[in-house]
């Protein structure tokens, strides 16, 4: 993989297959490494969630968190999908920093998914919110910069905007454990509205983040592949929205998996399940209906 241009924090990197992206020098890992942050984003995201059917099913518009926001090549992706739909879309982005951000818009010449938004994602990581027109749609873009994990435990939480959709594309669990807990996607679930269906997909196909999801309320999936992951994961609070659910044969790789047992704390470890968790998760209705 070559490399060019480091700073103190980031530097751009050039795939294997001719793709520039971000490389996080703390946190040792490179955004979107193998196919590049718009192939990943439209399979991961855009496709599998359906978006342009559902912003054409809701001219009142979705409500879209976008958990990671880093050099913004989730969101961007699904602006550049859905520009011309006429319709609203409301993004809520959630980072504890604007420094890929800030960088990544200086390499718009490398990263050119940028190119055209530029003096919107400089105004979003100035002030934290942007208003704008993208063709045929109207797009309000707010950045809350925080620590998502204690940010959802707050009463303030509760007055965000409930999504129809999160992308969450926090770092790996190994190098940042505290995005990846079970009371985190537990009180992620409090949070939405139970009369509007919501969908999450993420990267990890690991049990153990399965089983968090499972604990926390979700109905949970296999999800799309990517290019780089033959199989992702897909959670939601209404099996509808889930294509392939995770079956009784899942469940019982689950309870042999050396790796099945949820970060409680927001430290990392691989464990078996323990039985009051494996009693837990057999419970799920999810399973009860298979």
């Amino acid at each position: 993989m070559g490399q060019e241009l480091p700073t103190a924090d980031y530097k751009i990197v050039r795939l294997a297959n001719g793709v520039h992206s971000l490389h996080s020098v703390a946190h040792r890992e490179t955004f979107h490494p193998v196919i590049g942050p718009v192939a990943e984003a439209r399979a991961l995201y855009v496709d599998q969630l359906r978006l342009r059917e559902r912003l054409s099913a809701h001219p009142d518009g979705v409500v879209i968190w976008d958990v990671g926001l880093g050099a913004a090549a989730n969101p961007l992706a699904v602006l550049r999908a859905t520009g011309q739909i006429k319709g609203r879309i409301q993004l809520v982005s959630f980072d504890h920093t604007t420094e890929p951000l800030q960088f990544a818009v200086t390499r718009s010449d490398c990263l050119d998914y940028l190119l055209g938004y530029e003096s919107y994602l400089k105004q979003l990581a100035a002030v934290r919110h942007v208003r704008f027109l993208d063709h045929c749609l109207s797009v309000d873009w707010q950045l809350c910069l925080a620590d998502f994990p204690t940010l959802l435990m707050q009463p303030k939480a509760a007055q965000i905007p409930k999504p129809h959709a999160i992308m969450f594309d926090a770092y790996s669990p190994a190098r940042n454990p505290a995005m990846w807990t079970q009371p985190l996607f537990a009180n992620l679930f409090r949070l939405l509205d139970p009369k509007r269906p919501c969908a999450l997909p993420t990267y990890s196909r690991s049990t153990m983040l399965r089983v968090s999801l499972l604990l926390a309320g979700f109905y949970v999936g296999s999800g799309h592949a990517t290019g780089e992951k033959e199989e992702t994961t897909i959670a939601a609070n209404t099996l509808d929205l889930i294509n392939e659910p995770l079956d009784r044969r899942w469940l019982q790789r689950a309870r042999k998996s050396t790796s099945a047992e949820p970060l409680w704390e927001p430290v990392y470890r691989q464990a078996p399940l323990r039985p009051e968790t494996w009693e837990k998760l057999r419970a799920h209705s999810q399973f009860s209906a298979s």
